[in-house]
């Protein structure tokens, strides 16, 4: 028996539920990129980021390519960058419905006022 779509799905999202391995793929989304330029926009240890790509690889998002002793990552579809672009654009509209919520409270007569 298959695995049905919708565990897959949960299993990509798990795949993408790390802030160090989204900061990767924005960064990829970008261009490709060598593992030591990634460092300090990643902002974690070598080793940590080395595991991160790990998963990034094994889940087929990224491929690596090797000149001399640099290795090259990129994505392995565009459809990820658009991805990103569209989680981007529903937390914004998130955000501003938020924003709207908390503005609607704060004029609400008898609303509490925010602590300091």
């Amino acid at each position: 028996m298959s695995t049905p779509l919708y565990q897959l799905k949960a299993e990509f999202f798990k795949t993408l539920g790390h802030p160090a391995r989204i900061r990767v793929l924005e960064l990829l989304s970008e261009r490709e990129h060598a593992v030591a330029e990634m460092l300090p926009e990643v902002g974690i240890e070598p080793a940590h980021l080395s595991q991160q790509l790990a998963v990034l690889r094994r889940a087929n998002l990224v491929v690596t390519r090797k000149e001399g002793s640099t290795v090259y990552y990129s994505l392995t579809s565009p459809e990820v960058a658009e991805l990103l672009r569209v989680a981007r654009t529903i937390l914004s509209g998130v955000l501003a419905g938020q924003a709207e919520l908390l503005a609607d409270l704060r004029a609400t007569p008898g609303a509490a006022k925010p602590r300091a």
